[in-house]
């Protein structure tokens, strides 16, 4: 599949910006720990207020001893294409950070674990991998089932694969694997006040 059919930047912008995409059809290739470590080791990097990187990744690879769970995690419609990719992940946040030796609020935690999905997802693309992040989670499983403690946010599932044919998924899904657009950004921005 050529993105660039798809998706057209209005202004100059990188192409890994908007090649990047969030397939849904996997092939059967296994992730191996350097190349998973690659996105988290990419996810790192990102920046973070106070320097507090508040993000946190359980992960699970297909075929483990936590896969099934993992899957479980999963609403009904995700849980049909997501059990094909490679490895699961859940995106945490801490919700307190240690600021000049006290525990205090912090106000930014799910805006930081957001950039540091970003670069996760860069850094898979690059490596030829496909990210899909998952709003249609159990997060009450996640938080039970998982032994997530008190004072972190569960924000979201991420399946990691190699892109697949389209024909492997479901056929109601299949019209849906094409990369979509985006808003001109002039719905997005405003100078001054609010406009919208």
């Amino acid at each position: 599949m050529i993105v660039s059919d798809y998706r057209k930047p209005d202004h100059p912008i990188e192409s890994l910006f908007y090649e990047r995409w969030s397939c849904r059809s996997y092939t059967s290739e296994e992730i191996s720990d350097p190349q998973l470590f690659s996105l988290f080791e990419a996810a790192r990097w990102a920046p973070s207020s106070s320097n507090s990187q508040p993000w946190r990744f359980l992960y699970s690879k297909r075929g483990d001893a936590n896969w099934q769970t993992y899957v479980s995690l999963l609403v009904e419609g995700n849980r049909v294409w997501a059990s094909k990719a490679a490895a699961l992940i859940f995106v945490l946040s801490i919700e307190t950070m240690d600021w000049q030796g006290k525990v205090s609020p912090a106000f930014n935690h799910s805006f930081d674990a957001g950039a540091a999905w970003a670069q996760l997802a860069l850094q898979a693309h690059l490596n030829g991998w496909s990210t899909h992040a998952m709003g249609g989670i159990d997060r009450d499983g996640v938080v039970k089932t998982l032994a997530v403690p008190p004072g972190f946010t569960v924000e979201a599932g991420i399946a990691v694969g190699r892109p697949g044919p389209v024909e492997a998924l479901p056929e109601p899904l299949q019209v849906r694997e094409i990369p979509n657009s985006r808003r001109p950004i002039t719905q997005s921005i405003a100078s001054g006040k609010f406009a919208w």
